[in-house]
């Protein structure tokens, strides 16, 4: 049986779960704070990071949720999330990539940074400058998606793919703290209200970190 070690607001391990959803695979939750740098984690990913996920009856372990996605899309055959042409395939793994990186630098980190650690972990408040500055990134970031969103169904063509996993996956822990302003961004509202609706997604929504309410909109699906 799989476990997936993770905490609620990882994007990278929702990205991982809306995939397990999608393609059907079990799996159990485990729940892991990085930031508490516990040694039997460390012991399983030097790196400290999550997502993880073990089969210790088939002694698996895959560290990263790139390789994760990567191997799910190998072994599970249902589902297919990096489908299509080779250049279609190349455009999924462009926007997944941008989404886990640029989104995730620009926006969702300092989000999580000033709105999650700085509360549990340092006692600090936010600085309210950093905090406009990655709402203001997240206007930037959705003027794309809704770029997108005009010439396709989805992110990245035609029908659902990873490219729309690894968006849902950073929009939503975004949109929990409070950091997307949905104003002028009808395509990408009407976007992520259909993932929302979608039964992989539903566990994501009425899940809560500790202490740190989310956004009120957070799990109306026509928000």
């Amino acid at each position: 049986m799989w476990q997936l070690f993770q905490f609620p607001l990882c994007p990278f391990s929702r990205k991982v779960r809306l995939l397990l959803g999608e393609k059907g695979v079990g799996y159990t939750l485990i729940r892991e704070n990085p930031w508490e740098r516990r040694d039997e984690f460390i012991d399983i990913t030097p790196a400290g990071q999550t997502p993880v996920m073990t089969d210790e009856g088939r002694d698996i372990k895959l560290i990263d949720s790139l390789v994760i996605c990567e191997y799910l899309e190998e072994t599970v055959e249902k589902a297919q999330m990096i489908n299509g042409t080779a250049v279609q395939r190349a455009e999924i793994r462009r926007l997944a990539i941008w989404f886990d990186t640029q989104f995730f630098r620009d926006v969702t980190e300092p989000l999580l940074g000033e709105r999650m650690l700085k509360r549990i972990v340092t006692k600090t408040g936010p600085d309210a400058k950093v905090l406009r500055g990655a709402m203001k990134a997240a206007i930037d970031y959705l003027d794309y998606t809704d770029y997108l969103l005009d010439r396709h169904n989805w992110m990245a063509g035609a029908t659902l793919s990873l490219a729309d996993l690894a968006a849902a996956a950073q929009i939503s822990v975004a949109d929990y703290l409070g950091g997307i302003d949905w104003k002028n961004h009808e395509a990408t509202a009407r976007w992520y209200s259909g993932m929302k609706s979608r039964p992989s997604f539903r566990p994501l929504l009425s899940e809560r970190m500790e202490g740190i309410p989310p956004a009120p909109h957070y799990d109306d699906v026509n928000f």
